[in-house]
């Protein structure tokens, strides 16, 4: 018997868990067809829409320029019992504006708690030398798979 309905995360509880989550696994379509797990810090917006950036000659765009399709994972627990993740599959709108991604880098540095998001345009202002050498990357889920083991209450 199936208790996938007694496991899975609300969108309250998808939203919560991804904007206190530090890390997310970015899976792109590799080349020589292996998948390229890649951790990422990121930002979480509107609708769960995920933000992250990179080098703009990375394996990671080079893979997704080929390939939009990916995945996202973000997980926690240590016993099977503490399991909980959100898998997102989407696909990729790369961010070229130096502007915008300067904006992301700005957005992630204020989820993990690096900046205050008051900090104003010093700060921003700071951030566009390295987001010159970047590219953004935005994901908006086209599904979104949850688990959390803990609603069982310890009995499988």
């Amino acid at each position: 018997m199936s208790r996938r309905d007694q496991i899975n995360l609300n969108q309250a509880e998808i939203t919560d868990f991804l904007k206190n989550s530090r890390t997310i696994i970015l899976v792109s379509n590799g080349k020589n067809g292996y998948p390229h797990p890649m951790p990422m810090w990121y930002a979480v917006g509107d609708d769960n829409t995920i933000y992250m950036t990179t080098f703009r000659k990375s394996q990671k765009i080079n893979n997704l320029r080929k390939d939009p399709k990916c995945a996202l994972l973000v997980e926690s627990g240590d016993a099977y019992q503490e399991l909980k993740s959100v898998l997102i599959y989407t696909e990729v709108e790369l961010v070229e504006e130096t502007e915008d991604v300067r904006d992301i880098l700005f957005n992630i540095s204020v989820q993990r708690g690096d900046v205050q998001a008051d900090a104003g345009d010093a700060v921003r202002d700071g951030m566009n030398k390295s987001a010159s050498k970047r590219i953004g990357m935005k994901f908006a889920p086209n599904k979104i798979v949850t688990w959390d083991h803990s609603k069982l209450g310890g009995v499988y």
